[in-house]
């Protein structure tokens, strides 16, 4: 299974959002400056996150993104569903009864058993996931952190934190 760059851009994202302080909001731009990525495609998974009420936009000149849920609140699960969709990333199509000389119906009156197996293997991906909170991705950053990590993130926030007049 591949799941898009914007996977793991919006993960990155809502980490650093929950970092700001309160009333406080980041821009796309400044989002996007961090991690090195396309604005115009970071937008994007940004208004998926925002659809799936995990982040909420503030609009305005001081205006940005922030939390729309506490971290721990938020499973990676939640944010894979928003940025890839709900559909199962494997999706039947019957292969098995196309091409020459097919079979009649009766052998095919049993689901798929590859299609069930790949849908047993996603059951158990997305539980995982979604025993994953933000809060713990965090605390396990920070936990191994000598220091720099925190630095870079305070010191782009200091420079980059807009503080919103809807608070």
């Amino acid at each position: 299974m591949k799941l898009s760059d914007g996977v793991e851009q919006a993960i990155h994202c809502v980490g650093m959002l929950s970092g700001l302080s309160e009333g406080g909001v980041l821009s796309a731009a400044a989002l996007a400056e961090f991690h090195g990525v396309s604005t115009s495609y970071l937008l994007k998974h940004l208004q998926a996150l925002s659809g799936a009420g995990i982040v909420a936009t503030v609009p305005g000149p001081k205006g940005g993104y922030r939390l729309a849920k506490t971290p721990d609140r938020i499973s990676l699960l939640d944010i894979v569903l928003a940025v890839e969709g709900p559909a199962p990333a494997f999706r039947c199509a019957e292969i098995r009864q196309r091409g020459p000389n097919p079979l009649p119906g009766r052998y095919f009156t049993k689901p798929c058993g590859i299609n069930a197996a790949m849908l047993k293997a996603e059951k158990a991906y997305r539980a995982e996931l979604a025993k994953v909170t933000m809060t713990s991705i965090l605390a396990e950053l920070a936990a191994d952190d000598d220091g720099g990590i925190a630095a870079r993130g305070c010191a782009f926030m200091e420079l980059n934190e807009r503080k919103s007049a809807r608070g």
